[in-house]
This record gives C-alpha cells, structure tokens and sequence, in this order.
C-alpha cells in the first residue's frame, strides 16, 4: 500500500525531513510513505535470508544495508529497495555513504529486489528505468502475488519473478513462473525456487 505526502520536496529535504520509522520514498520530488503488508515482508525476509547466506558461504565482500537508499544522480528521487546488495569496497567512491547512507553509484550494488505491491508500476517501469540508467548489473522484481501488467508478466496473470541483467547498458529480462529454479547471471551457485518465494507471501 502506498500513501502520498502533499510537499514537494529535494533530495537533501527529503534526507532531512524523512522520519526514523517507517518507509519512505522521493520520486520526483513527491514523497511517498510505502506501507508493506505481512507477506510481503515474509518475502522480503526469505530473500534476505538466503541472500546473506550465500555472501557468507561464497565469502564475498557484499552486504545487505538496513536503511540505505539509491538515488540516480541529478533527480530528486530517491528509492529503499526492498534488497539492496553493496559492494563494501566501491563505497569509498560514493560521495553520500559516509554521511547520508546514500548509493548514487549502480557500481557499488550487485543486486536491487523490488517485492510488488500495490505499486507495481513503479517498480515495472520507473524503477526498471532507473536502475538500467545507473548501471545496476542485476535487478529482480518479484511479484508473488502477480499483480504486474500482462505485459510485464503475460496472459493468464501469474506470480512471476522479473530478473532483469544488464548487458551493454540494457536490461535483457527473463521470467521465472511456479515450479522453476531461479536463475541469478550474477550468482550462478544461489539455490533458490520460484515457489519457495511465492510460499513465504503466503
């Protein structure tokens, strides 16, 4: 669910303003309070959960920040994934990190997961832009309930998971339907099921 707040506001506003509980967003200058619901934080979770593990099991020098949000650079916007996964030793070339917990760089993340929700435009179309134009290498939109445009997901709906990876500047997509192994360009060795992720929003 999501709630617009009527102010418009920059950036380094939103920054100052934005409260220390609950979940906001810039887009455009337009604040927006995002209200996830239960299973799409058990989703969120599971995710988090076998992401972490294989950072550990791989020992790479990547993790899952708790509050940091990406900003493309030059926009008054500002996006919390749902899973954001950093590369430690790029943020020394990030200009906000120390002092704001701020991405501005697709270089420094390995990995955005957008978890849909009654805002699925967003993450199908503005963000899906936004983080091919920052250079994102891999980008998921996991959309258990299949809520996405038939477009975006085909005809009958169904919970699909977009991933999205970039190839010459370009997200070339593939979808991931019940009963199929996921498949991650960045992390070959992750075992994870479409319908491990569909059974946690359950």
């Amino acid at each position: 669910m999501v709630q617009t707040v009527s102010q418009l506001m920059t950036f380094q506003e939103f920054l100052a303003w934005k409260p220390e509980t609950g979940r906001y967003e810039l887009h455009d200058g337009v604040v927006i309070e995002m209200q996830p619901t239960g299973p799409h934080e058990q989703v969120v979770g599971l995710l988090n959960r076998k992401l972490n593990v294989l950072i550990d099991q791989e020992d790479l020098d990547y993790f899952i920040p708790n509050t940091a949000m990406v900003q493309p650079l030059g926009y008054e916007t500002g996006y919390k994934p749902d899973v954001l996964m950093v590369d430690r030793a790029a943020l020394a070339q990030e200009p906000l990190w120390e002092r704001e917990s701020v991405i501005t760089l697709g270089s420094s993340v390995k990995l955005a997961v957008e978890v849909t929700s009654t805002n699925w435009p967003d993450d199908y179309a503005r963000k899906f832009e936004d983080y091919e134009a920052m250079g994102i290498p891999e980008y998921w939109i996991v959309d258990y309930r299949g809520l996405g445009g038939r477009r975006y997901i085909g005809s009958p709906k169904q919970p699909t998971i977009t991933v999205c990876r970039l190839t010459e500047g370009v997200y070339e997509t593939q979808l991931f339907r019940r009963g199929e192994s996921l498949v991650s360009p960045s992390f070959p060795s992750l075992r994870l099921t479409t319908d491990q992720v569909f059974l946690a929003g359950t």
